[in-house]
């Protein structure tokens, strides 16, 4: 009888969703048409309505980004295809657009370490997924040798594996999220951005950003952001001029 329950509700909580799914994927081939035709306005109100309502994903932010290039807005060009290889790290598409925007913007960039640049062959989500799986075969390997009347030297070594696995995945979660490119990236979206020595905006200024800009935030202070810069560089910019990319 609790199986049953159990798979109602599920069929229940399906059946509740499918409108909502059939309303975003209509949304979404409606901001393609109007991109195909050249509404590029049209199209990023649409595409911006559902990245509000949480219907994120590599397309989504993919054409979202083209949207803003067709527009001339480089900066949002460029924050959406980084937030599509926050997704997807070897997106090619995105990775070659990201290319042009940044020479179209002469965008400067954050330096990343031979660490992040190793390990950026797979995304966070995987890297995640790997250390849960790791973890629950050496946990399981464990078990079984806790209670084998037998030491079994295969068990021994897939333990040893699963565990190394997981220290590796979770160790390759913390160089990119504590990276210049990890959680804490956002990009410069407005125009004619400089950032300061203080809070001020007749501050002297450390460094003039162009759209699509990197920047990394440290800390905030009111309307200002205090952020790593490119150049190895700090200073402080106004909050509204950048976004973070992970949403």
């Amino acid at each position: 009888m609790k199986r049953l329950l159990f798979i109602a509700g599920s069929i229940s909580l399906l059946l509740a969703s499918l409108p909502a799914l059939a309303q975003s994927n209509a949304q979404f081939a409606k901001a393609n048409e109007e991109f195909a035709t050249g509404h590029f306005k049209e199209a990023i109100d649409n595409f911006e309505t559902l990245v509000r309502s949480g219907q994120w994903s590599a397309n989504l932010f993919y054409d979202l980004g083209n949207a803003y290039f067709r527009s001339g807005d480089f900066g949002r060009a460029i924050l959406n295809y980084e937030r599509v290889l926050a997704f997807e790290p070897r997106h090619p598409e995105a990775t070659a657009n990201l290319k042009i925007a940044r020479d179209e913007a002469r965008a400067l960039e954050l330096a990343t370490t031979m660490p992040e640049r190793t390990l950026r062959f797979a995304s966070l989500n995987q890297y995640a997924i790997a250390a849960a799986i790791a973890v629950w075969l050496g946990a399981f390997a464990l078990v079984s040798l806790i209670f084998a009347r037998r030491r079994s030297i295969g068990l021994i070594a897939f333990s040893i594996l699963s565990l190394s696995i997981f220290a590796f995945s979770v160790a390759a979660i913390t160089s990119i999220d504590f990276g210049n490119k990890g959680h804490d990236l956002a990009v410069v979206t407005d125009k004619e951005v400089q950032a300061r020595v203080a809070t001020a905006d007749n501050a002297n200024s450390v460094l003039a950003l162009p759209p699509g800009s990197e920047i990394r935030i440290l800390s905030k202070r009111g309307d200002w952001i205090y952020a790593a810069l490119p150049n190895n560089l700090r200073g402080w910019i106004s909050a509204k001029s950048a976004e973070n990319v992970r949403l």
